[in-house]
């Protein structure tokens, strides 16, 4: 089956429609349907389930997705190294992110980068800690950033960047000191939690202290968990990266004793990368050493 084929296949299961992986890829939506009945044949099983408001995956087709991926991100870094050889400084990077580092550090990172690399193209992926790593793993990004303890026994991560972890409260909060919040003042305030896949840093700082905090709400999003301490709902803790993209009425103290997380980059396997990518995954490395 041509590689043609497997990219119809990823498309359809990306936009979960004939129709519009038909309007993406600029070919009917019946040469899709025939492409996906021939796939099915060959393989002697159904890939996709048919509804009428699209389709998805059917169990054999999620075992076969990764690596149908894998197949057409081989033929990409063949493609690549191709061009390299050939001087040419083009290729396409996936690149998997989570919200803080979208929204400050990523924009002058890949302005520095397109001016190096005009002709190579980045494609980002925001979602949560879980998200980049399941994107990692199953070869829709071959780039993420994580923190360390997210990715941790999960997938090799080369640290970047300390941030800071900041207690974020209303802001007509008054602290015992002025520089800093104590645990025992945390302790008695209701606290705003995240989701796991969100949160693991702030996790494992109040596990590592053995800080009981009182649990009231539980947000989804670093803005929803902010957005709640600004009216009044308790307090939380944050990275200090986080807090630069929020323009809520709070304030925020740094916590004693500090707390960081440690932001990295990652990729399963660096060796395996394109040569646009390696050039990404280098490029990021260096601008961190400078800052740092």
């Amino acid at each position: 089956m041509s590689i043609n084929t497997y990219q119809i296949f990823v498309t359809v299961t990306e936009q979960g429609s004939f129709l519009k992986a038909s309007h993406l890829l600029n070919i009917t939506a019946s040469a899709i349907s025939h492409s996906m009945a021939g796939l099915e044949k060959e393989f002697g099983y159904p890939l996709l389930v048919r509804h009428k408001t699209g389709v998805t995956l059917t169990s054999y087709g999620e075992s076969l997705m990764p690596y149908v991926r894998q197949v057409l991100n081989t033929d990409t870094v063949l493609h690549h190294v191709v061009t390299s050889l050939n001087g040419l400084e083009t290729g396409t990077v996936r690149l998997g992110c989570f919200n803080s580092i979208c929204t400050t550090h990523l924009p002058g990172l890949l302005h520095g980068f397109n001016e190096l690399f005009p002709k190579i193209k980045i494609h980002i992926y925001q979602g949560s800690y879980d998200d980049v790593i399941s994107w990692l793993k199953n070869g829709i990004v071959e780039i993420g950033f994580l923190s360390t303890a997210s990715a941790e026994n999960e997938v090799p991560i080369s640290p970047l960047y300390k941030d800071e972890l900041l207690c974020v409260v209303p802001k007509d909060f008054k602290t015992e000191n002025p520089t800093f919040i104590s645990h025992d003042e945390i302790k008695c305030q209701e606290f705003i939690a995240q989701q796991e896949s969100t949160d693991s840093d702030i996790q494992n700082y109040l596990q590592r202290y053995r800080l009981q905090v009182k649990i009231n709400c539980h947000a989804s999003d670093d803005l929803s968990a902010v957005s709640l301490v600004s009216n009044g709902f308790g307090i939380c803790i944050m990275p200090e990266l986080v807090m630069k993209s929020m323009h809520y009425e709070v304030d925020s103290y740094a916590l004693m004793p500090k707390g960081f997380r440690t932001i990295g980059i990652s990729s399963i396997d660096k060796n395996d990368l394109s040569p646009a990518a390696k050039k990404l995954y280098d490029f990021i490395i260096n601008e961190y050493k400078e800052r740092m």
